[in-house]
C-alpha cells in the first residue's frame, strides 16, 4: 500500500463507540502507525492468559492519540470475554482466522466468509486418506452465528470421534454428515497421535488453494481450515478498508504460522520472541516474548 493517509469513510459511524477521537496526534510520533493489530494467544497475553498493566497503559496511550487498534485471532467471538475485559477500548476483532469481522463494542458480526458443504466434505475425504496411516481425524466446526452471545452447542460442533484439544462440555454432536451439512467459518482436524506440523506436512500438500486455505496456531495436532484465501491478512485488510487505513500505516504483531500472512503484509510485522522460526522470518522485526512485554515494548517506542 502507498504512504498516503485517507480521512476515515463514512463507515465507520456504523462501527459503534470503539472509534477513538482522531483528534490529538501530538503525542505520537510520525512513523506511528494508524492501527495496530495483535494476534491474542502467544502474542497479546503472557502465559498465564493476562494482559499485562504496562500494555494497558500503553494500548491506552496508542487509543487516545487517535489510533485505532484490533485484535486478530483463531478464536470465535465467544471466546474473547475474559481477553476483552482485560482491555482499555473495545476493538474490532478479527475472528476465526479471517473469516469473521467482530465488532465487540456493539456486539455485532459484521462479515463472515464461509467454507461450503461441499468443500468440507472433500477436504475431511482428503484429510481421513492423507492421516490413514496415522490413526485417521476427528472433525469439528465452527459456525458464525450472530453474536458473541449464542450458545455454543449451536455454533461449535463436533463429531464422535473428535479428541477435545480443550476442555468443552457445552458443544454440540452430530454425526458428521449433520456437522457438515451448513456453511463453516472454519472447519477443525484433529489427530492425537501427531503434532501439528506433522499433520499439516502430510495433510496440506493435496489441498488446492481454490478449495480451502490450511494452517495451525499450537502445537498439538489440530488443523485450522479457512475458506480459499482467507487469512487473517485478509481480515485485517477488510478492517483497513472499512477505516480507509493504508496497508504501510499497519503494525501487526504474531506468534504462529497463522499469523504469518498478516505479519508479512503489514508495513511493519513484529514476530514475539516466543514466535516460531518461520513466523520470525515472515516479520520485519522481532520483539521479546509475550511474558517480557514484547507488543509494549514496541508501542512505547512510538512515543519517545
Amino acid at each position: 500500500g502507498g504512504k498516503g493517509s485517507k480521512e476515515a469513510r463514512p463507515e465507520q459511524e456504523a462501527l459503534g463507540s470503539y472509534v477513538p477521537a482522531r483528534s490529538s496526534r501530538s503525542t505520537m510520533s510520525l512513523a506511528a502507525p494508524k492501527l495496530i493489530v495483535s494476534d491474542v494467544d502467544g502474542t497479546l497475553i503472557d502465559s498465564r492468559e493476562r494482559v499485562s498493566r504496562r500494555l494497558r497503559e500503553a494500548l491506552a496511550t496508542f487509543s487516545a492519540g487517535g489510533g485505532y487498534f484490533a485484535l486478530a485471532t483463531g478464536r470465535p467471538p465467544r471466546w474473547l470475554f475474559p481477553v476483552l475485559e482485560q482491555l482499555p477500548l473495545r476493538p474490532i476483532c478479527v475472528c476465526a482466522n479471517g473469516a469473521v469481522l467482530y465488532d465487540s463494542d456493539s456486539d455485532r458480526i459484521l462479515t463472515t466468509r464461509a467454507l461450503s458443504p461441499s468443500a468440507m466434505l472433500e477436504l475431511v475425504g482428503h484429510a481421513r486418506e492423507a492421516l490413514s496411516a496415522h490413526g485417521g481425524v476427528g472433525v469439528a466446526v465452527e459456525r458464525a452465528g450472530v453474536s458473541a452471545f449464542d450458545r455454543e452447542a449451536e455454533l461449535f460442533l463436533v463429531t464422535p470421534e473428535y479428541e477435545h484439544a480443550w476442555v468443552s462440555d457445552e458443544h454440540g454432536m452430530g454425526s458428521e454428515e449433520e456437522v457438515l451439512s451448513q456453511p463453516a467459518i472454519k472447519l477443525l482436524l484433529r489427530n492425537d497421535k501427531l503434532t501439528a506440523q506433522g499433520m499439516y506436512d502430510l495433510v496440506r500438500p493435496g489441498i488446492p488453494a481454490d478449495l480451502a486455505h490450511v494452517t495451525f496456531s499450537i502445537g498439538y495436532g489440530l488443523l485450522e481450515v479457512s475458506a480459499p484465501g482467507v487469512t487473517k491478512q485478509t481480515g485485517v485488510a477488510d478492517l483497513a478498508a472499512i477505516l480507509g487505513i493504508e496497508r504501510a500505516e499497519i503494525m501487526a504483531f504474531g506468534d504462529m504460522p497463522n499469523d504469518i500472512e498478516m505479519l508479512s503484509w503489514a508495513g511493519r510485522g513484529y514476530a514475539m520472541g516466543n514466535a516460531r522460526e518461520a513466523v520470525k522470518a515472515a516479520a520485519d522485526e522481532v520483539t521479546t516474548s509475550n511474558d517480557e512485554f514484547g507488543v509494549a515494548r514496541v508501542i512505547e517506542a512510538l512515543y519517545r
